[in-house]
């Protein structure tokens, strides 16, 4: 009788701690559904909230360059609040959780100082704006369009459509080429000739020939002045003005202009 009645007690213990486990792996796996809805849920909303604020700002006429920089934020910063309360959800104290996260961040800040560096300077350059998405810049070794200003890099595509992604700090610790900034961009060249030729009439010609190829403006006037000479050639400075995106086509085509009068000149000598 005895023994029955320690196998019962122990039954008894066994279904209580099995009906204990259920109970709290109900209540868990409960609370782990609820908090991947809330995850779910609460990114699709930060989504949505993002691209409103990006539409309305937009139609507001916004600069892009802004708008890419704010969305960014704004989704940094919504992430990080449906993080912590999530954790609060759970029961963690949020209180505990942001001096854990402070202290975390200070670690990682002392390790990765060269990414904040780039955090900062990104909000620099939206304040002092050097250049804005759309601008044809150079930085470094790079050179081409930007076509967006992040949180830490700035992706330019290059002329051989080639996507480069440069740290923000090292865009403000170099020189910064804006070639969009003015509305329009003198064209270098030059043309050697024999000494022998007519330099005023030659000048005359080329410039005429300058001025009639497309989308090289009126004003300024094409310029082509005698840079250099000697005894036995004259160096010509070819300089004719166009809009900052017709840069290449008139480079182009002033080129093949030069060599064409290099050509004639050749002839007649």
């Amino acid at each position: 009788m005895d023994a029955l009645n320690v196998i019962n007690i122990g039954t008894d213990k066994v279904n209580a701690l099995l009906n204990m486990v259920v109970q709290y792996g109900a209540a868990i796996g409960l609370k782990l559904l609820v908090a991947a809805l809330l995850w779910i849920v609460g990114r699709w909303s930060i989504g949505m909230l993002v691209r409103m604020l990006q539409r309305s700002l937009t139609r507001q006429k916004f600069d892009p360059t802004v708008l890419r920089y704010l969305g960014s934020f704004v989704t940094v910063t919504l992430n990080i609040i449906l993080v912590v309360a999530i954790l609060s959800y759970f029961g963690i104290e949020t209180t505990s959780f942001a001096a854990l996260l402070a202290a975390v961040g200070l670690a990682i800040g002392m390790a990765w100082s060269g990414l904040l560096a780039n955090l900062a300077a990104g909000g620099f350059i939206i304040v002092l704006r050097p250049f804005k998405v759309g601008d044809v810049i150079a930085i470094a070794d790079v050179s081409g369009r930007v076509d967006e200003i992040g949180l830490f890099v700035t992706a330019i595509d290059t002329a051989e459509n080639v996507r480069v992604l440069v740290g923000n700090n090292k865009i403000l610790s170099s020189n910064i080429i804006n070639y969009s900034t003015n509305d329009y961009r003198r064209v270098e060249l030059s043309a050697t000739l024999p000494a022998s030729v007519d330099e005023q009439q030659t000048i005359a010609r080329l410039t005429e020939r300058l001025q009639a190829i497309p989308n090289v403006l009126a004003t300024p006037k094409v310029d082509v002045q005698v840079a250099a000479a000697n005894a036995d050639n004259l160096t010509l400075a070819v300089r004719p003005y166009c809009h900052n995106d017709h840069y290449w086509p008139v480079y182009y085509q002033a080129t093949e202009v030069i060599r064409r009068m290099l050509q004639e000149e050749g002839a007649r000598a």
